[in-house]
């Protein structure tokens, strides 16, 4: 007798036949679910910067990102979209289509400090973003107009003390290290100037040259060109210590206003609905491009000091600039515009 001649035996052989197909089945679309994912990229890629052309996460996006896309054999296409304190780009990569093709850059207030100055964001950084990189580290300069009289920081703290309504600063959005760290500054000699927040980095510094502002602490990349020419006076580093970049200039601690320490950092980040794979793939082009001699010389031209963390290393490093400026945004009151 045959094992399918009674319906129960039947039934087993119809259920192992089914099974054994369920298997082939699924063995099959294994690698099929494989090559999808090695197939990333397959089009160009659009990296998202929340401000302006020119500005030092513009130039982070360009230099890193043409390395990046050679690695991943696709072309990075930057698109700038500044506003809102750096808040309406940041959106825009947090809102991306999550299929690994949008990405963007960004800075303390977007992904940090903007959680503290804003009553409600469009975002949440910390579960609509995932970390890719923490991609340079630069030390903001406190510069004046070579045409206003100051030679060092003893006196601008001494004219700012004089003429407590007289001088205004900029900074490219509230809450960033441009804004706070002079915010700091200000709380530790007991003086007042008033912000007045830009777009961008070459837009603060358009005002400070055309004397709508009178200080600053901006990025290197945007004010040692004019130091050079002599358009600028450079007076110190917001960094605790000495940048190797900019060896020739004092820390705020070193011509006494010690305590401040403040970093514009710039950093990669994707939609956290990415799947991990296709972060993974793009965070490691990412960090291979930061590290590349070639790349890391064009950056230090910049004035920019290269990293190229994990992803866990950039999310540990937010988590402590919160710990570093929430401080400061409380007693203050500083709300984002």
């Amino acid at each position: 007798m045959h094992e399918f001649s009674t319906p129960a035996a039947a039934q087993k052989l119809a259920r192992r036949i089914a099974l054994h197909a369920m298997a082939l089945g699924l063995a099959a679309l294994a690698p099929l679910g494989a090559a999808h994912a090695d197939a990333w990229p397959a089009q160009p890629l659009k990296a998202i910067v929340p401000f302006g052309p020119g500005s030092s996460p513009d130039q982070v996006a360009r230099i890193v990102g043409e390395k990046a896309g050679a690695i991943l054999g696709q072309t990075i296409v930057i698109e700038n979209k500044p506003g809102a304190s750096g808040n309406i780009g940041t959106y825009a990569i947090a809102n991306a289509k999550p299929d690994g093709y949008t990405f963007g850059v960004s800075i303390t207030g977007p992904l940090v400090n903007n959680t503290l100055l804003f009553d409600k964001l469009p975002y949440a950084p910390a579960t609509d973003l995932s970390p890719l990189t923490l991609a340079v580290h630069q030390p903001n300069v406190l510069v004046v107009p070579a045409t206003a009289g100051i030679d060092n920081v003893g006196q601008l703290l001494g004219a700012l003390k004089k003429h407590p309504d007289k001088y205004n600063f900029p900074s490219p959005g509230a809450g960033t290290v441009s804004h706070l760290a002079v915010e700091l500054m200000l709380q530790q000699i007991g003086a007042h100037a008033t912000h007045v927040p830009y777009p961008s980095s070459p837009a603060a510094l358009t005002s400070l040259l055309s004397g709508d502002t009178q200080f600053a602490a901006l990025p290197p990349i945007a004010v040692m060109p004019m130091v050079k020419d002599g358009r600028l006076k450079a007076l110190a580093v917001t960094s605790s210590k000495r940048s190797s970049l900019l060896p020739d200039i004092p820390t705020l601690a070193e011509v006494g206003v010690p305590g401040i320490e403040g970093s514009a950092w710039i950093g990669f980040v994707m939609s956290s609905k990415v799947p991990a794979d296709v972060q993974k793939k793009l965070s490691d082009a990412l960090i291979q491009a930061i590290r590349d001699p070639e790349v890391a010389k064009r950056l230090q031209a910049q004035f920019m000091d290269p990293v190229g963390s994990t992803p866990a290393e950039f999310r540990g490093y937010m988590d402590d600039e919160l710990k570093r400026w929430e401080p400061l945004i409380r007693k203050l009151g500083i709300k984002g515009q």
